[in-house]
């Protein structure tokens, strides 16, 4: 799997070197991705309190254990940038106790199979919402923590791949048939 974080790093540190214009206030789209950002993230973050609390699955659980130390690694970021620029912090959920998975009774909570496919679904509209954030920055700072931000949750992406794959619990779309094109005999 590649390491996103390293290759990140290393074009983020070229890329401020060229320009940094910091002293700039934020513009209303990226005030707008930040607050929007952020209110995404504090709900994953119950979400995936949620699921730690009910998996019982021992890759579901790291799963939700990095999924967990991301989303809180980026709510402190946004936290701050949007602290230090003036920029109203959106309502955020009340936290999760710690419960014991073996104590929620079945029917009441999700499957691991559940947890993987909706937690992967997180991963995927978050890299789309922070691709489309980095795309409206004219801040150079802004912009790299977005696209630092899709390249954490796009490697989690494909370890929750490879996590549903080995359990076949991926959701695959059906194939593409062009029109007229023979199909392949089953």
């Amino acid at each position: 799997m590649p390491n996103f974080e390293q290759l990140f790093e290393s074009a983020s540190t070229i890329l401020q070197s060229l320009t940094d214009n910091k002293k700039d206030p934020l513009h209303v789209g990226e005030a707008m991705a930040c607050w929007t950002c952020l209110a995404f993230v504090n709900n994953i973050i119950t979400y995936e309190e949620i699921g730690l609390n009910t998996t019982t699955d021992p890759g579901v659980k790291e799963l939700y254990q990095d999924g967990f130390k991301i989303a809180n690694s980026h709510k402190k970021q946004l936290t701050k940038l949007m602290q230090e620029e003036g920029v109203t912090l959106p309502a955020s959920p009340e936290s999760k106790p710690n419960s014991d998975p073996s104590t929620v009774p079945v029917g009441t909570k999700f499957t691991d199979n559940e947890l993987a496919n909706t937690i992967n679904i997180n991963f995927v509209v978050a890299a789309n919402m922070c691709a489309a954030a980095a795309s409206q920055c004219l801040r150079t700072d802004v912009g790299l923590m977005f696209i630092k931000f899709q390249a954490e949750k796009l490697s989690l992406g494909y370890k929750a791949k490879e996590l549903m794959q080995q359990k076949g619990w991926l959701i695959v779309p059906p194939y593409y048939q062009p029109p007229g094109t023979p199909h392949p005999k089953k």
